[in-house]
């Protein structure tokens, strides 16, 4: 779920490279780079830590250049080495190209392994590798860098929204399904594509669209140039990003985060209606759910959690110890909102159900009468192979049960989930046009032991050869 921006301009872009970092800061908290072109070669910077720990004023004015690429990371594939930091940098018979990746790719080790078996040295364990090794295989064969998209989306399996520096230019593409998002948009002095429209809102840009799915997009100069490369007969768009990673006042394959959320509330009253003193929000991605909540049911919406907002996000933690210690200085009561009173509490989802169980625990220490928990989500089921931290069933807690076993387990007073029906309608897309997989265990890709849909997508250019070296 890592957060990438490129950016060609008129003028130097490291300063407004930082500002569209520090707009997707919530995408990743454990590194953070830059990579720009100043003509003739790359300058860079990138180191673990937050955006605003890893880059000093000092550092932005040496990373000079009218082009360039940012990456904050959250560990999907990959080890914590500082090999994975990223963009990746490297050169290649006389060109200069920087790669930055958001998604996570399932066949990656068997691409690995035939690069490999062919002699090719890694020095990563990150799957945007595999990415940059197809680009360099197909323009040692005298391919173009569309030529090397092309093999791209006909070879990789999985997420992935590129933005790549090639000497001067700047390219982004995303894969055929869509599934992590990647939007475009204009400022006074250039253009900027990102991981969310927030990225342009933080420099004043304008918001143009989202990438297609199977898009790619080639900006040089004053010229900007769009391709569709590859086309799926449906999309795969992740209805995490709308349920929780996405900011919401970002908008995600023309939706408002925030009004798919407010209406996802709506209708989690009209499923579940409650008669109690307050609408609570568990801060901040609850937020919008809680309102939504709040203005159908005629509920007054309270604050009843004060978030620390020195504190990052804890579903993202890398394990689960530092997750439930930094439930325990996040969130604060108000005792005086909470004494004696019954509570809707609206958060937007249950993963592991250890945070839930230590809110819940929080808001009854504060005094609550009762606790109705109102989620935004429908129950989360099964793993996400596509760039979300839900490796494995054991980890979830309604992989096994059920919505009345998990309300005994986190010691609410009542729980419901909004249903996928109700999610999808809110969000406004066909749910064939949806990645459901953490919640129907069905993928829109074909993953080993998993159901799929098969959504084989079919290539623009036929002639792509889908042999790494052929």
């Amino acid at each position: 779920m890592c957060g990438i921006v490129g950016i060609r301009s008129t003028a130097d872009v490291s300063f407004s490279l930082y500002y569209a970092l520090y707009a997707l800061q919530h995408r990743g908290q454990e590194s953070a780079g830059i990579a720009t072109f100043n003509g003739s070669d790359l300058c860079k910077h990138k180191d673990y830590g937050l955006v605003y720990e890893v880059f000093s004023e000092q550092t932005l004015k040496s990373l000079e250049g009218n082009v360039g690429v940012g990456h904050v990371r959250y560990p999907t594939t990959g080890e914590n080495l500082p090999e994975n930091i990223q963009p990746f940098l490297f050169k290649f018979r006389g060109h200069v190209i920087a790669i930055a990746h958001n998604g996570n790719l399932v066949n990656y080790r068997e691409l690995r392994a035939q690069f490999e078996d062919r002699g090719q040295i890694f020095w990563s364990t990150s799957d945007t590798e595999i990415i940059s090794k197809i680009i360099t295989e197909s323009i040692r064969k005298g391919g173009s860098i569309e030529d090397a998209v092309k093999k791209c989306m006909a070879l990789l399996k999985g997420s992935y929204s590129v933005v790549m520096l090639f000497d001067g230019d700047l390219y982004a593409f995303r894969d055929p399904h869509g599934i992590r998002p990647l939007c475009f948009g204009r400022t006074d002095e250039g253009y900027i594509v990102a991981s969310e429209s927030v990225a342009v809102d933080a420099l004043n840009g304008r918001y143009e669209r989202d990438v297609n799915p199977g898009e790619m997009i080639h900006i040089t100069g004053d010229e900007i140039r769009f391709k569709q490369i590859a086309v799926a007969p449906q999309k795969g768009h992740c209805v995490f990003e709308y349920i929780y990673f996405a900011r919401a006042d970002s908008y995600i394959d023309g939706a408002l985060v925030y009004d798919v959320r407010r209406k996802i509330g709506a209708k989690i009253f009209e499923e579940s209606p409650v008669q109690a003193d307050a609408v609570c929000t568990v801060p901040d991605s609850g937020t919008a759910y809680a309102v939504g909540f709040s203005e159908i049911s005629s509920i007054p919406f309270m604050e009843c959690l004060i978030k620390n907002r020195y504190m990052g996000r804890t579903f993202i933690m890398p394990t689960q110890k530092k997750r439930e210690n930094a439930v325990r200085i996040k969130l604060n009561p108000i005792p005086d909102h909470i004494r004696d009173k019954s509570i809707v509490l609206v958060d937007d989802s249950i993963v592991r159900g250890t945070t839930s169980r230590r809110i819940i625990e929080t808001v009854q220490g504060a005094g609550a009468r009762e606790i109705h928990m109102r989620i935004g989500s429908p129950i989360i089921k099964a793993p996400c192979y596509l760039g979300v931290d839900m490796p494995t069933r054991a980890e979830l807690i309604g992989s096994d049960k059920d919505a009345e076993e998990v309300r005994k387990s986190i010691n609410a007073t009542s729980l419901h989930y909004v249903s996928i029906e109700s999610m999808v309608n809110a969000i406004g897309l066909s749910e064939h046009d949806l990645c459901l997989g953490c919640l129907t265990g069905c993928y829109p890709i074909e993953i080993r032991d998993e159901r799929s849909d098969n959504r084989c997508f079919s290539m623009v250019d036929r002639d792509v050869q889908t042999s790494l070296f052929e």
